[in-house]
């Protein structure tokens, strides 16, 4: 057992800190108190911040290499627009540098995945960033299908059919057609081999989909794409959730009415395409404000994952509410890919995923002085 001792404890729950001691068991966050027996391995966080373990919804992490070339390069099949059988399991690797960096910088949970090339593009993965084996790591698989909408499907696949927004719809509303055609062919044959369909892996994979036990993570950064998504979302009765939103201020009031969790960023970067033109800082606090659920990203590689609190940090310059903007890298960002049973909060139940931070995490200055994952101190 260990007890964290007088820190200033943000839990991510109430909005103001408190001082008080954590005692930490099997893995776990056992209690938060005062008063724990002295016989426990002390940490002793006085005059420093007690922060969750943060969380990333929407990152690449450990399947965009570390380093240059082809070879290092693991998130994209680039031989077929709609790949729904494919799993990020299958491609992250838990030795990539940037998972250690990721879990140093504080960032102890991150969702990770195929990127943005595919209309229909696999299914993420939710795992911790500190081990060897990437099925020892595992939170949750999968939490989510993988879409895209906007410039890159169009990019990558011009020269193979797809050159418009509404030819990419098209594509992930034919694969939707289509599993809801099978699923009600294989319901038909009542379990009769001989009158069942051939077996579809696409169809197979996209089944949690239109089940709902899963969401569509949709990559949209335009206001249409956005608008897009969700239209497909209802036309098809599926579970959704928005991911980058990089116009989604210019829309706020019509998200505002929805329940669709977003995840924006990454903002750090250059307008690098014409649809990241409106590309700001102020898109999460605007969002926030309007009472919209809003994890903030860094989509690494784009931006180094360690950054995440930093990210937080500038949009709080540019306006967001501070506590907002921990829940945005914290519950959030858990509630984002359906882990928050696990992660996300400084509650008694959860895993013992904590930070000792000397300094605020939103700044550049902000010393890591002890990161914990599931009780082990690896910082």
């Amino acid at each position: 057992m260990t007890v964290i001792k007088n820190g200033r404890i943000h839990d991510a729950v109430k909005a103001e800190a408190y001082v008080a001691d954590i005692l930490v068991k099997d893995g776990k966050i056992a209690s938060v108190g005062t008063d724990f027996s002295a016989d426990e391995e002390i940490i002793d966080a006085s005059g420093k911040d007690i922060y969750p373990g943060f969380v990333e919804a929407h990152a690449h992490l450990g399947l965009d290499g570390y380093g240059i070339g082809f070879e290092g390069h693991d998130y994209n099949e680039m031989n077929d627009i709609c790949t729904p059988h494919l799993r990020a399991i299958d491609s992250f690797n838990p030795l990539d540098p940037s998972v250690k960096k990721a879990a140093l910088g504080g960032i102890t949970t991150v969702a990770t995945g195929q990127g943005s090339s595919n209309a229909i593009g696999g299914t993420w993965i939710a795992v911790k960033t500190h081990g060897i084996c990437v099925d020892d790591m595992i939170i949750k698989d999968p939490i989510a299908m993988k879409g895209a909408l906007g410039e890159n499907p169009k990019r990558c696949y011009r020269d193979k059919g797809n050159s418009a927004r509404m030819s990419t719809a098209a594509v992930v509303r034919n694969m939707m057609f289509k599993t809801r055609d099978y699923m009600a062919r294989k319901a038909a044959a009542n379990g009769d081999p001989a009158k069942m369909p051939a077996f579809d892996f696409k169809c197979e994979a996209m089944i949690p989909v239109m089940e709902k036990k899963i969401p569509l993570k949709m990559h949209a950064h335009q206001a249409n794409d956005i608008l897009t998504a969700i239209r497909l979302a209802k036309e098809f009765d599926v579970l959704l959730t928005l991911e980058h939103v990089t116009e989604g201020h210019l829309i706020a009031d019509i998200l505002a009415k929805t329940d669709y969790m977003m995840a924006v960023g990454p903002s750090l970067t250059h307008a690098s395409k014409f649809e990241l033109q409106n590309k700001s800082w102020t898109t999460p606090g605007i969002l926030a404000s309007k009472g919209c659920h809003v994890s903030i990203i860094t989509d690494s590689p784009v931006i180094p994952q360690e950054y995440l609190p930093v990210c937080a940090g500038l949009a709080v310059k540019a306006g967001m509410d501070p506590f907002d903007a921990l829940k945005a890298i914290t519950i959030n960002a858990a509630e984002h890919i359906g882990v928050a049973d696990r992660v996300g909060t400084i509650e008694e139940g959860k895993d013992a995923d904590l930070l000792v931070v000397a300094g605020c995490p939103f700044e550049l200055s902000a010393v890591y002085e002890t990161v914990m994952i599931d009780g082990e101190v690896i910082r």
